[in-house]
Order: structure tokens, then sequence, then C-alpha cells
């Protein structure tokens, strides 16, 4: 068995850049407040994002360059140690995988559009290894695959290796009762849904036709932000003409925010609240710093018009409708913390994270309502988010359901 590794020497120069972005991004933030400050506006009054002139400005632009020429020599010197300081086959902790998910989940768009070496890349794995998505590669992976692919889709700031939580995973346990050979997607949860939603099609038509025994059929499950990135692929799936939508048998969605999740609007209107003050408007760059990932679970977007078409932080924003995938059966599972259905705060409280209504694809506007057959839904009472990983009872039902 390889060593586990909590950190790798790309986590140093990873960590390195994101420190030197840190730095320049807080003194672009400070010089928007002393600019704010120095042209003495109203308090309520318009505000701007210019850069500082003259003298103050030189100073600000002098500590930017010399920032920028600290982190480039920091930054080659960490490339020469890459190949010294990474231990031969050593693989990642479930730790380090765990702070790399959770970081992802929060910065995950800038991590890739700066090539961070800390962004995740989309891969299928198992037992937290990447799998070569040819017949070949499948094949010496997976000696024992079957006809029935279950993909498990994790959900915001989580990995593959967290489907397995209090000695359950709903993959193995489908395995056993049902001949399922499971998988499971890894992929940076900070970027776009829409942009997961196209890598996992493109995926999956690889998959499929590389599986090394005949399909006969596949099967998603998606957990939390999982569910949506699950629908976004079916709908770029169909509009790229993949033939992995034809084996598509059954989605399951567990805690799925498909109307989106109220936390994010609270963080939203912390924008709005910043905004309303030209002393106070720099500081909602801080409040703008979460990833594109965490801005789509507002609405619960899925689609690349929701965000190319205006300010991904405007408070109010119009989003397309995708229904489910036709000749698919869909179920939908949801949670409260509520111990009862007769409690009246059921509906409200949700998992915590995401409200019931939501994660059963109700919606007030009858024409947004995502139709899930009553018999293809079920409630779980006492349980918040992430026990809808481990649940005996979401067990059960998704056997029910699947086998």
């Amino acid at each position: 068995m390889s060593k586990k590794s909590h950190l790798k020497a790309t986590d140093l120069r990873g960590v390195s850049r994101l420190a030197i972005d840190a730095t320049l991004g807080l003194t672009r933030l400070v010089e928007t407040m002393h600019h704010n400050i120095a042209r003495t506006p109203s308090p309520l009054g318009q505000f701007t994002q210019e850069p500082t002139g003259g003298i103050t400005g030189m100073v600000y632009r002098t500590i930017q360059g010399t920032t920028r020429l600290i982190g480039s020599g920091i930054d080659a010197l960490l490339g020469q140690l890459v190949p010294l300081l990474d231990a031969p086959n050593a693989s990642s902790s479930n730790a380090r995988e765990a702070v790399l998910a959770a970081l992802n989940g929060v910065l995950g768009d800038h991590l890739a559009a700066s090539t961070n070496p800390l962004a995740i890349s989309m891969q299928l794995r198992r037992d937290g290894q990447p799998l070569a998505l040819t017949a070949e590669g499948l094949a010496a992976s997976i000696p024992e695959a079957g006809g029935k692919v279950l993909l498990l889709v994790h959900g915001l700031c989580m990995n593959d290796l967290q489907w397995r939580r209090k000695d359950h995973d709903h993959g193995a346990a489908l395995a056993q009762a049902a001949g399922f050979t499971p998988l499971y997607l890894h992929y940076n949860s900070g970027q776009h849904v829409s942009s997961n939603g196209h890598a996992l099609a493109d995926i999956l038509e690889t998959l499929l036709r590389a599986w090394p025994v005949p399909v006969e059929q596949l099967t998603l499950v998606g957990h939390s932000m999982g569910g949506l990135v699950a629908r976004s692929a079916c709908h770029y799936g169909e509009l790229a003409g993949h033939a992995w939508l034809k084996q598509l048998r059954q989605m399951v969605f567990l805690g799925t925010p498909h109307h989106g999740a109220p936390l994010e609007r609270g963080g939203n209107w912390v924008n709005v609240i910043l905004e309303f003050s030209p002393y106070t408007a720099a500081l909602a760059r801080l409040a703008k710093i979460r990833s594109a990932g965490i801005t789509d679970l507002r609405h619960g977007s899925i689609l690349d018009e929701d965000w190319q078409r205006g300010d991904r932080f405007a408070r109010e924003k119009k989003r397309g409708f995708v229904p489910l995938p036709p000749a698919v059966r869909c179920h939908a599972v949801g949670a409260t913390l509520a111990k009862a259905a007769d409690d009246k705060a059921a509906t409200l409280l949700g998992d915590g994270l995401v409200p019931l209504r939501s994660a059963l694809g109700q919606s007030a506007e009858e024409s947004r309502t995502l139709r899930f057959p009553e018999s293809h839904t079920w409630i779980g009472y006492g349980m918040n988010h992430l026990d809808l990983l481990d649940n005996q009872e979401v067990s059960a039902q998704l056997r029910q359901w699947l086998c």
C-alpha cells in the first residue's frame, strides 16, 4: 500500500500563488477605500473603483509590482524543487483531499482561471484513484465491471471519498444489493454548475464508449450540488446528441437545491449593504470572493445563460428552466430537521442548508415545478444535510427505488 501524503510539493506552490493573489487583492481593496475616503463624498454618495493618482498612486503601484516580482521568484524556485520534494508513489491522504475540496468549493473558479496547482480537475475515481477512460484502462482498474453503471456525484466543498461516512457508502451498498458497478465523480465544485455539466456530459460519453462490457443501464445519484451538475449534464448531453443518455435509466437527487438555497441569498444581501456607502463599497469585494459555484446555488442555476448574461452577484436574476429529462425515472429525497411531518417548521427548516420544497423540486411558480411523481419522493425527518449520505432509512429507500 502506498504511503499517504498530507502535503505535496505542488501544494506549496499553489499556496504561495494564492498568498500573492490575496496580497494584491487586499492592496487594491485598501487603495479603493483610500481613494473614496480622500474624495470625501457624503456617506451615501457615489463611490469609485478607480485607482488613486499622484504620489499615492505611485506607492500602491510600487507595492503591487514588488509583490508580483517576489511572487514570480518564489514560484520559479518552487517549480525547481517540486520534483525533488514529492515522495515517489505517495498518494493523497483523506485529510488533504478534504481540505482541497473545501478550498475548491470556495475559490475553485479563481484557482482554475489562474492555473493554480491546487485546482481540481474533473475525473472519475474509485477509492480515490483516477480511472483511465480507455477499454484497457477500465478493464485493468475494474476487473469486476458489470453492465449496471452507477455514478455518484458529490456536493459543494466535498469530494468523492466523502460518500463514505460513518462506515456507510451508498455506492458500495447498491453494488452489494443489486450488482451495480459504482464510480465516483471528483470535480471542482467552485466552478459554474453548467461548466461542470458540460464536462460531465463529455466524460460520460467517453466512459460508456470505453466500458469493457455492454452497458445495460446507467444510474446517476447526486448529493446537493451534485444533483444540479447531473441535471446540467443531461441538458448539455442532449444538445450535443450524446449516446450515453440512451443508457440513462434512473436519477436520484439527495438534498439537491433545485430552486436554490437561502444561505447564498443571505450572503448576497451582504453585497447590497456594503455597497450602500462609498466608505464600505470596497469591502463588498470580500463578500464577492465566494466562487461561481456558490453563487449558482442562490437559485439553482444549471445553464450557461444564467451567468453569461449578467452580473452573477445581482440580487435578482432571471434563470432558465430545465425540466427533468424525459424517459428517465427521477427520484428526490428531501430532509428536515423537524422530527415529524405535523411540525409546522418542517418545510421552513429544511435540512439546515436546503429548504424541503427546493429539494423536492416544488416552486411557487407552477411552470417551474419539477414534476417528480409522489411515489418518487421521500422525506427524512430529524435529519441534516450530511445525514443523507449515511442514514439507513435513506439507504433503504435507494434500494427500493433502484434495485
